[in-house]
């Protein structure tokens, strides 16, 4: 209520009186005073601020290069290619890059599943109706009838 009395009358009692008192306009005040600081307070707080900042940008930096790192792991990978851009991110920020301890153990677990399928014994597994062991036999027995043949052979 006081507010719009204020607003209604203020206005009135300006004009009325001529502008006698000079008020500065609100764009005129100092950012400081318009804090309620100090200069010397304003001025640690903007340089507080401006450190707060590059930190979060060298974090925001860091972090991209992780993401770059491990979208270059997956290319390599599954042998696509190469992006760029990812390398640029990859070297602007240095050789602080390294990845997540979680993602690095999810890394080297897959490395060595994809190991133990490229195994012989791997390849057998995924095959369906297959007795290893059967297979097993059936290479003793052939080796040893190899061996039976080379001992009758007549040249040896």
């Amino acid at each position: 209520m006081a507010f719009m009395v204020k607003h209604m009358v203020g206005g009135q009692l300006k004009n009325l009186t001529g502008g006698l008192t000079e008020e500065k306009p609100e764009a005129e005040k100092s950012d400081a005073a318009a804090q309620g600081m100090t200069q010397e307070e304003f001025e640690q707080y903007q340089q507080q601020l401006e450190e707060e900042k590059q930190e979060r940008e060298a974090s925001f930096a860091q972090k991209k290069a992780e993401r770059a790192t491990v979208r270059s792991h997956f290319r390599e990978k599954y042998r696509l290619p190469k992006n760029e851009m990812d390398e640029t991110q990859i070297q602007q920020a240095g050789d602080d890059v390294v990845l997540p301890t979680e993602l690095a153990k999810m890394i080297a677990e897959d490395n060595q599943e994809e190991a133990h399928k490229q195994s012989v014994l791997g390849q057998l597994s995924n095959l369906q109706n297959v007795d290893i062991d059967q297979l097993k036999d059936k290479a003793q027995a052939t080796l040893e009838d190899l061996k039976k043949q080379t001992e009758n052979c007549s040249l040896m």
